[in-house]
């Protein structure tokens, strides 16, 4: 699932549309709840802001809750009545049918009252499915782990950048399928108007980044077609490498099996000392000394 997309920024609004707000939860005229970013010189972010469901200061208490129940009628609702029954608020949920299996699985995200309650609620359910109490019959198995949202909050990322949160703001109204920057963010992000923004989704924690990148970052998406085979990818790659072109976002998927796939980049080629037509002359070339079907299908700027 590609779970990121670009997106302008039009009248100082970031418009997250139909689909991904009923992916991700957000309802209209519902509460969206958001954290500003800052990020240092190095790399090409410039802020980034974390939009979510929940308050920041819930996050502590977040937890994830998946429940294997049997597909048949009323495993749902039994699986609620135990929820309930342990105090868990449920919050945002999905519920899918297990590939080629007779499990539904339910993915809940919800507050827990204490660190370690989790670990009490899965011991009460050990006992109860032991015994055979008719309460848990159609549950097979519950996960419980914290949510970690609050990872966000890190100064410190896996590349060594540091981060700094510049303001947590107040609970906006989700409205028209848009972000309005102006009501809490308008004298920090007043200079984003007709931008690119990268917007990531995580569906697992209900949560949305939108990343806004330096003033002098060159976006472009490169589309190439490769061979459905081990080492394709690092191979079509390397010239941006080479070029020092900066990966930001990659998509692959497969067109025909083992024949060919479809390769989706997103880059930012500021330090490349090329232009968009000489690194597009150069992939063409490069792409067309490999062995198997390599070839360039479109090279665009972003913006």
């Amino acid at each position: 699932m590609k779970n990121w997309e670009f997106t302008k920024i039009v009248d100082n609004k970031i418009h997250i549309g139909r689909w991904l707000s009923a992916v991700m939860g957000l309802v209209e005229g519902g509460y969206i709840y958001s954290s500003l970013f800052k990020y240092p010189d190095k790399g090409p972010k410039r802020y980034e802001l974390i939009l979510s469901m929940y308050p920041q200061e819930n996050f502590r208490t977040l937890t994830h809750v998946d429940v294997y129940m049997e597909d048949v009628p009323g495993a749902t609702v039994q699986s609620a009545k135990f929820l309930a029954e342990q105090g868990i608020n449920i919050l945002n949920s999905v519920s899918l049918n297990g590939i080629s299996e007779t499990t539904i699985i339910w993915n809940i995200m919800c507050e827990l009252n204490f660190a370690g309650e989790g670990e009490i609620i899965k011991e009460r359910f050990g006992k109860l499915k032991a015994a055979g109490d008719p309460s848990v019959a159609k549950i097979k198995y519950i996960s419980i782990k914290p949510a970690n949202v609050g990872r966000i909050f890190r100064n410190e990322e896996s590349e060594g950048q540091v981060k700094e949160q510049v303001r947590h703001g107040s609970p906006i109204t989700f409205h028209s399928e848009a972000f309005d920057l102006n009501i809490e963010y308008g004298d920090i992000l007043n200079d984003v108007n007709g931008e690119e923004v990268m917007i990531t989704v995580d569906p697992y924690s209900w949560l949305v980044s939108v990343v806004f990148f330096k003033k002098d970052t060159k976006l472009v998406r490169i589309n190439i077609d490769i061979p459905d085979c081990p080492g394709s990818i690092n191979t079509a790659l390397q010239l941006l490498a080479d070029e020092k072109v900066n990966l930001i976002s990659i998509f692959s998927k497969i067109m025909i099996s083992y024949q060919t796939m479809s390769l989706e980049v997103v880059a930012d080629m500021k330090h490349s000392g090329k232009t968009i037509d000489e690194l597009r002359k150069a992939l063409d070339l490069y792409l067309s000394e490999q062995n198997g079907m390599f070839k360039l299908i479109n090279i665009s700027p972003l913006g």
